[in-house]
């Protein structure tokens, strides 16, 4: 869900925003200062937090400033253009602008870009790009004239990818639209023709943009109140050909094409975009919030004082002019997700890697074949598509791959799979799908193909989910695949519970010497040492909880009753009853993400025998919690406190009178029951210690309002 906080007003005595808004609001050097520059002489830094100008600079009488300032975070000195070739450099020291750094440039610039990584860079009205460094060597130096004549810039931005500068600006001529890709340390441009399809008639209002390590993903928001996306790749084929793309409904009538003072669009997060403009229920200017995903909006405040259709977004602040004022309303955009809704969720093991969201289109792989490139809309699909209306193949890679799954050998196929993985495409993740249903379906026609080790490439692209290819974890659970299983475990985030359950049995039934055979990934298990591995180990009975000894409590009657053996009271640290390959997929079960209400009916029809063996290593995971401080487990992403516990909690509400009859888990029992007495007198003392506190303060407070002065020392024993 996302959420706006209240607004707050910076002070506006020294702005001069005008009708048409301010030139921009760029971050400065510290996450809470901003440049906001407006249509006139100033140049003023905010700091959000005190909300008071940290300091104002102007340029003299009859000069204007033309670019916004921004910050150059590699020296912390601000730069500014006026009157459309004067550049001006200086810092906080300095007060007058007249005497700072002068340099006069030999083209009109557009705009400046700073962003942290790099130093700024300068985009001319004629497309030119220089970064700040070579214009202040050579200042008259000739700017080439990269757009035709007639051609004109209306969004620009500067992105940091793989730590190279990518800086964007899209122009428009004659009402069509072109976007420019310039690698400004490689000076490579690149060229597309923005194709547009149902919005063709409708006059394109506002831009923004995101990007990944492959593609730039810039957003349109129309006169007919949706907003598009188009995909671009960040490293094209062929740099030198003015390239087509067409563009795709992303979300349809978020606000009314009328609004008195234009919309405005900018990306939060992958999930999320915010949306200044008039609904189309309201007359009234808003603030909103839209989820890309599930197409609904997540949240919204009305500006009764009207906007000048600017938004900028920096952090988990959003600014824009309500009235004349500079306003920032804060923000928080949390993964919005049914999983996150009703049960569990996945986290992700890995935050370096890429993960898939959890949601997909069932229809975006049926029906149309691999490579079409008719889109269904207006629906929202998740496949988005790149049309290449010139040079386009008459067969398309992915088909071609298809073909080759469908007659020959494994390892033929998985030299060709390893070559189309080594270039992805904008509808990678819809792609892989098809290829994973078609190797499903030949093994199925035929039972001697098992291409196993292309499965295992397919899922580790992380794009994959249960919901895309369904067959994939139904033919690992009856090949006994506990590999796959595993995999599907840790980078599926959509698995049914009865899935899960129906890998738990697998894992807790499957011999110990097929485990020892198969390829498991270990990370999650940390080092047993001398532990010993065996189903029949118990759980020792003398162990510290926490500085608290279960010694003497009123079980022990029930304890006398199961005699403890020599070797375990002499026994200094708990045994693991499974061995570290049962133990690592085992956790894979634990990380899982699940549904209380849809879990504990499929729990039931697991063996008691096994929902025992289970329990033991979910104590001795729990015991081995408890031997620090931080009630954590070493190793590389373990299992959680949390997860323990709720595991316990959900194999003994589902097979409680189950577990109680079996004479072998009588013990477990006994020391699960004695831990949860431990914890309960743990809590026990610590609301009495709370207690106390609250009647000391109480007593400090009366002794303070008859205006006594003392000083008194407490010993706690």
């Amino acid at each position: 869900m996302a959420a706006l906080e209240d607004e707050f007003t910076l002070s506006s005595g020294v702005l001069s925003a005008g009708p048409d808004g301010l030139l921009g609001v760029e971050q400065s050097n510290k996450t809470d200062q901003f440049l906001v520059t407006d249509r006139g002489r100033t140049v003023v830094l905010y700091k959000v937090s005190d909300q008071k100008p940290l300091g104002s600079w102007s340029v003299k009488q009859g000069q204007l400033i033309t670019c916004s300032a921004v910050c150059n975070f590699q020296t912390g000195e601000y730069v500014v253009v006026h009157d459309n070739k004067v550049l001006r450099i200086w810092n906080n020291e300095d007060v007058n602008l007249d005497k700072v750094f002068k340099a006069t440039l030999s083209a009109e610039v557009h705009k400046i870009h700073s962003v942290r990584g790099t130093e700024p860079v300068l985009l001319f009205k004629e497309g030119a790009v220089r970064g700040l460094e070579a214009l202040l060597a050579e200042p008259q130096q000739e700017i080439e004239a990269v757009l035709s004549d007639g051609e004109v810039i209306r969004w620009t931005k500067l992105f940091m990818v793989f730590r190279h500068p990518v800086l964007i600006f899209i122009t428009e001529k004659h009402g069509n639209y072109f976007v420019y890709v310039h690698m400004v340390n490689s000076h490579t441009l690149s060229k597309y023709t923005l194709l547009r399809g149902q919005e063709e008639k409708s006059v394109i209002q506002s831009f923004t943009a995101s990007v990944d390590r492959k593609f730039i993903s810039v957003m349109s928001l129309s006169s007919d109140g949706c907003v598009y996306e188009t995909l671009i790749p960040v490293y094209p084929t062929d740099p030198e050909e003015n390239q087509r793309v067409v563009s795709s409904l992303l979300l349809r009538a978020v606000v009314s094409g009328s609004a008195p003072s234009g919309v405005a669009l900018t990306v939060l997060d992958r999930d999320h975009v915010a949306v200044l403009g008039s609904p189309l229920s309201a007359s009234k200017e808003c603030l909103s919030v839209w989820n890309i995903k599930f197409q609904t909006l997540q949240t919204s405040k009305e500006l009764p004082q009207g906007t000048s259709g600017q938004l900028w977004y920096y952090g988990e602040n959003l600014l824009m002019l309500h009235g004349q004022s500079l306003t920032v309303i804060p923000y928080k955009c949390e993964v919005s997700s049914l999983a996150g809704a009703l049960g569990k969720l996945k986290h992700s093991h890995d935050p370096g890697i890429q993960v898939m969201p959890p949601f997909v289109n069932w229809e975006a792989s049926q029906g149309d074949g691999l490579g079409s490139q008719h889109a269904e809309q207006p629906r929202r699909i998740l496949r988005r598509r790149k049309i290449e209306v010139s040079s386009q193949p008459a067969v398309p890679p992915s088909k071609q791959l298809l073909t080759t799954i469908m007659k020959d050998s494994e390892k033929h196929i998985e030299m060709e799979l390893r070559k189309f993985l080594a270039v992805k495409t904008p509808d990678f993740h819809a792609i892989v799908g098809d290829l994973v249903t078609g190797l499903l379906g030949r093994c199925q026609v035929e039972p001697s193909f098992c291409p196993r080790n292309c499965l295992v490439q397919l899922i580790q692209t992380h794009v994959l989910s249960y919901s895309l290819c369904p067959g994939l974890m139904e033919m690992a659970v009856k090949k006994t695949d506990v590999q796959l299983l595993q995999l599907c475990l840790q980078r599926f985030p959509d698995i049914p519970e009865s899935v899960t359950c129906a890998c738990l049995k697998i894992f807790l039934s499957i011999g110990d010497d097929s485990l020892h055979q198969a390829e498991i990934d270990m990370e999650s298990v940390f080092d047993y040492g001398d532990s010993v591995q065996g189903d029949n180990v118990a759980a020792p009975v003398d162990v510290l909880q926490n500085g608290f000894s279960p010694e003497g409590d009123t079980c022990l009657s029930c304890c006398q009753e199961v005699p403890a053996k020599p070797q375990d009271a002499a026994a200094a640290t708990p045994t693991c009853p499974v061995t570290p390959q049962r133990a690592a997929l085992l956790n894979a079960i634990l990380h899982s993400g699940y549904s209380e209400a849809f879990l504990l009916p499929h729990l039931k029809d697991i063996p008691a025998q096994h929902i025992t063996l289970f329990l033991k290593y979910l104590y001795f995971l729990y015991l081995k919690c408890s031997e620090n401080a931080t009630m954590t487990l070493p190793g590389i992403h373990p299992p959680t406190l949390n997860q323990i516990l709720d595991w316990i909690c959900l194999l003994l509400d589902a097979n409680f009178t189950v577990v109680v009859m079996i004479p072998e888990a009588k013990r477990l029992l006994i020391s699960l029951y004695k831990f949860v007495k431990s914890q309960i007198s743990v809590y026990s003392e610590l609301n009495k210690i709370e207690v106390s506190f609250r009647e000391l303060q109480k007593l400090n407070q009366e002794k303070n309002n008859r205006g006594l002065y003392s000083i008194e020392v407490l010993e706690l024993f």
